[in-house]
């Protein structure tokens, strides 16, 4: 049955025990009831400063049950949810508002400086926690991500805010299944499976920060079945002491996603002799769902590095630098298109979409297809640097560096690093007479109110030559394998750790 997703949790309230739990973090629990409630005395909190159906919600909250109280309220109001860190700085954060536009910020840093927003901890106090009908939404979510320039856009999907109460879940996920959700939820990945979990009446068990042994203690307490990792989590988890990885019962676990970064082939090759093939997939698309590749473990093991074929409702290319299609084994520009066409599933703001004219579109990544139809992703043709699942836009860190009254040029690489699959890597040029010890050990003053943390260079290099030739360009790629070779032998170059 075709639901809106507002009335979830009343569907679901009317037809589970009345202890049955929906959503939990930490000792802090929510039952389907709760849910309902809460989120009914959210949503005229909401409707109380403004928000009307169609318009957007910014969210700026760290998981929580709160979190989801607030984003099943925004459906109730008709209103189109946008999770985002809560810790973004107020430059970043005005970036993404000046382009969403939101009608009400929840949560968030005070200096974001919203126009109309509430507290995270605020409580609706004195708004009645009865049922409240609105317009279904027309787009279920708006996420955020940068571009190219490393500007924030915001992705719109466009599937309305509704659920089908007697579909198979996405991706494998067993109906009402017990779900881990061990990542941050201003991510799309994280956003999507949790709700689904909901959506399809399970029991979502979410974790506050990731926790590598918490994890599998988790698992083994709530009996959890499905639950998606970045590598970097499973490097985590595999990187605990044999005894301690063992002492927890997983057998409970049906599958395993991994997606949103590289995976190591040896890491990946323990994790199937760990849990069995039949239980690992991967997952490569993107948040625009222009299309994606599925792969389980069994099928890897017979394809060793690709990210699978090809999924079902839309279409794969590879194309030289002339828009020509590649042959087989041969390396080219992936190109997605859906089957019911350009722009079929989505659409930016404050963005345009890498798009051919004949509609193919790309995410910026090279790759080649065997003789059957299997993808293997090579570099990507963006500098996009992905830190632990999270994609870092080097234009962006640079244009904060060169704010630096003593930076003259700089270039922004990702280098390998073990347990993150890259790290964040700063060449600077610095002007006259300043000295480089004194400028690096600033610098992370200096970028804390205009990056977020994860975005601040783990390491920095300071050359006395210009980076960049006249016209301003740099060879990204010849600074970033000449230096992922030096770590790879050994050597030691002018390195200097922030």
């Amino acid at each position: 049955m075709l639901i809106p997703l507002a009335d979830v949790p009343r569907w679901y309230a009317e037809r589970k025990p009345k202890d049955t739990i929906a959503v939990s973090h930490s000792a802090d629990t929510l039952t389907w009831e709760q849910l309902e409630r809460g989120a009914n005395r959210r949503a005229r909190a909401f409707a109380a400063k403004g928000v009307k159906p169609g318009d957007f919600v910014a969210i700026g909250l760290p998981n929580s049950n709160e979190l989801f109280e607030t984003t099943f309220a925004v459906w109730k109001c008709g209103a189109t949810p946008t999770s985002l860190s809560w810790r973004l700085p107020r430059g970043e954060a005005a970036a993404v508002l000046d382009i969403l536009k939101p009608s009400l910020v929840v949560g968030g840093e005070a200096d974001w400086n919203a126009p109309v927003s509430l507290p995270a901890r605020f409580t609706p106090d004195g708004f009645s926690d009865e049922p409240l009908t609105a317009p279904v939404s027309r787009y279920w979510k708006a996420m955020t991500s940068g571009g190219s320039t490393g500007r924030p856009k915001v992705i719109l999907d466009h599937l309305p805010a509704v659920t089908d109460t007697a579909a198979e879940p996405p991706l494998g996920m067993p109906k009402g299944a017990s779900v881990l959700n061990p990542g941050p939820l201003y991510h799309n990945a994280p956003f999507i499976v949790s709700h689904y979990a909901l959506f399809t009446g399970g029991r979502l068990t979410g974790m506050v920060k990731f926790d590598a042994e918490e994890t599998l203690r988790l698992i083994a307490a709530q009996q959890v079945q499905w639950v998606n990792f970045v590598p970097t989590m499973m490097h985590r988890i595999w990187s605990l002491p044999k005894a301690v990885r063992e002492s927890y019962d997983i057998s409970s676990l049906h599958m395993i996603f991994h997606m949103a970064a590289p995976m190591p082939q040896w890491l990946k090759e323990e994790w199937i002799n760990w849990l069995g093939p039949e239980k690992v997939f991967e997952l490569y698309g993107g948040t625009e769902r222009q299309g994606r590749c599925v792969i389980s473990g069994t099928e890897w093991l017979a394809h060793k590095g690709s990210v699978g074929k090809i999924g079902d409702g839309c279409k794969l290319r590879i194309l030289d630098a002339n828009g020509q299609d590649v042959a087989p084994g041969e390396s080219g520009e992936i190109f997605f298109l859906p089957d019911e066409g350009a722009g079929s599933t989505y659409h930016y703001l404050g963005a345009e979409p890498k798009r051919r004219p004949d509609g193919w579109e790309s995410l910026g990544d090279v790759g080649r297809l065997d003789a059957e139809g299997y993808l293997y992703l090579g570099d990507r043709l963006s500098d996009m640097v992905i830190r632990g699942g999270a994609n870092i836009y080097p234009a962006e860190i640079e244009a904060a560096l060169m704010a630096h009254p003593d930076v003259r040029s700089c270039v922004v690489i990702g280098l390998p690093d073990p347990a993150l699959g890259q790290r964040v890597h700063a060449i600077l040029e610095l002007g006259a007479g300043v000295d480089p010890q004194s400028a690096i050990d600033g610098m992370s003053g200096f970028l804390a109110d205009q990056l977020s943390r994860y975005k601040h260079p783990e390491s920095y290099e300071v050359l006395s030559e210009g980076l960049r030739d006249d016209a301003g360009k740099v060879r990204r790629t010849m600074l970033r394998d000449e230096r992922a070779a030096w770590l790879a032998e050994g050597r030691a170059f002018r390195l200097m750790a922030s």
